[in-house]
């Protein structure tokens, strides 16, 4: 059985060639619950996931729910912001916002497993570098030679 191919390319009538994107299954409003939803469930799991490195199987207590929604608060807060600002930077900045965002939350969440400030540090930086020259590549690849999106 054959199916139409998805359109990624239209001709106008003057003979310049304009970008389309592929059909959108999902309407505007759940773009925008998503916006906010995703990094709300994802921030929930980490502070969530502090929380529990930080009690090391111990019993649940007050002051480890209040860090872990604190934890999941502020790390929503960060993430929604790190999606908002990203961006709007140049490719070299946003690659360097996702190394610092990636390595220092990887690095909170191995600080709280009770390990050394040594250690942690140093798989931060390894994580977060491999995390920024993916997010280099992935924005260097996807722009034009001015730095527009394509």
């Amino acid at each position: 059985m054959a199916h139409a191919a998805p359109v990624t390319a239209a001709v106008t009538t003057r003979g310049t060639r304009t970008r389309t994107r592929p059909p959108d299954i999902f309407g505007p409003r759940v773009h925008r619950i998503g916006r906010w939803a995703l990094p709300f469930a994802i921030g929930l799991v980490y502070g969530y996931w502090a929380a529990a490195n930080r009690r090391s199987g111990g019993p649940i207590t007050g002051w480890n729910l209040a860090f872990g929604f604190i934890t999941a608060i502020v790390f929503t807060l960060v993430t929604v912001g790190v999606l908002l600002l990203g961006p709007r930077l140049p490719r070299e900045l946003h690659a360097l916002l996702w190394f610092a965002y990636i390595g220092i939350a990887f690095g909170f969440l191995y600080i709280q497993s009770g390990e050394t400030v040594l250690l942690a540090t140093g798989l931060s930086l390894g994580l977060g570098v491999i995390a920024g020259l993916i997010c280099f590549y992935w924005v260097y690849t996807h722009e034009d030679a001015e730095g527009h999106h394509i």
